[in-house]
């Protein structure tokens, strides 16, 4: 069997993407995750790729936009080879606005978006009693609608990229050993070998849960309402998460805290009472100091790289991660932006 140019240790959203990235462009990888694929939060039920609010522009937020408009190219590409669905659809995002400062803010942001998001995309405040009864309550009567935002299925997501890799004859292998360049795309429990590694804290993993219910919304807008995501899933579900849990003692059991969720997104969204709870999941999510991925070079490793930290984003940025990775191992280009490199973690 032929040496592999690109190992990547890691079969969650960035593993996986950045292994489908490099084999586009004529690598042959390998991909090794004892644990299987989507094991960890890039397995779970939520799929919200929504949008930081649209002022304060930086680094971070263009990477964003620009990875949330390759997605639909991205997935598509994925789906097309595999023939496995991701569930992927772009059908925007409605947030109730309930109070007087809300709805200023989001006014301003209406302008700010139109300079930042260059056209591409809008964030409009709009009545909501000219949005149908998917609209949530609001205490102003108003909310805002954002046309950038979209929806995919985390394990189909997964499925869909394994399908894609396994045309091209990669499966994904519980161990191997190290062949070309290798990625560690390890999520919550490599930022803590890596914290061990450099023997300061890099970052951690934040416990979330979630559930999936039977309801059949439609191609509607997911929202955003009491802190809380609601996704309708194209396949007749529709995802509700997540807590945000610091401290926890296992990491993939489900408590009050999620049954609390679901009575909030009952209250925001009064159509769902009733609607069967047909999953419940949890799983840790890996979030690096600076809260931006964690990109680059293993500082002293040679021919080893880092791509992890996509706390609550990591479907989101993964196309742009991908190619951004793929540049740096394949071409030696280094385009990742301020604030994502390993050594600002650091």
């Amino acid at each position: 069997m032929a040496m592999a140019d690109v190992t990547v240790r890691g079969a969650g959203a960035f593993g996986l993407s950045i292994a489908w990235a490099c084999l586009k462009r004529g690598a042959r990888v390998q991909v090794v995750d004892p644990y299987g694929i989507g094991s960890g939060s890039s397995g779970g039920l939520v799929g919200a790729l929504a949008p930081h609010v649209p002022e304060n522009w930086n680094a971070k937020k263009q990477f964003q936009l620009e990875s949330l408009l390759m997605a639909q190219e991205f997935w598509s590409a994925v789906e097309e080879v595999g023939g496995v669905s991701t569930g992927y659809g772009r059908t925007g995002r409605l947030q109730p606005l309930n109070d007087a400062r809300a709805l200023e803010l989001a006014r301003q942001r209406e302008v700010t978006a139109r300079d930042f998001w260059q056209g591409m995309a809008e964030w409009r405040v709009c009545k909501a009693e000219e949005l149908g009864t998917w609209c949530p309550p609001s205490a102003t009567g108003f909310v805002v609608h954002d046309t950038l935002s979209a929806r995919m299925h985390p394990r189909r997501c997964g499925a869909a990229l394994q399908a894609a890799l396994s045309v091209h004859g990669v499966e994904v292998q519980s161990e191997a050993p190290d062949q070309g360049k290798v990625v560690h795309a390890t999520g919550y429990r490599g930022l803590l070998e890596l914290s061990t590694v450099f023997g300061k804290s890099v970052g951690n993993g934040v416990k979330g849960q979630s559930a999936l219910l039977r309801f059949d919304a439609g191609e509607v807008p997911q929202l955003y309402a009491d802190g809380l995501h609601i996704i309708p899933h194209a396949d007749g579900t529709l995802a509700i998460g997540s807590t945000s849990e610091r401290d926890f003692d296992d990491p993939s059991s489900t408590d009050q805290q999620l049954e609390d969720v679901i009575a909030r997104a009952c209250t925001a969204l009064p159509l769902l009472h009733g609607a069967e709870v047909i999953e419940r999941w949890a799983g840790v999510r890996p979030r690096a100091k600076t809260r931006a991925p964690l990109l680059g070079a293993w500082p002293d490793k040679q021919d080893h790289f880092i791509a992890n930290g996509g706390f609550k984003i990591g479907f989101g940025m993964a196309p742009k991660v991908a190619e951004i990775m793929a540049d740096l191992l394949l071409e030696g280009q280094d385009n990742i932006p301020e604030g994502f490199r390993v050594e600002d973690n650091l």
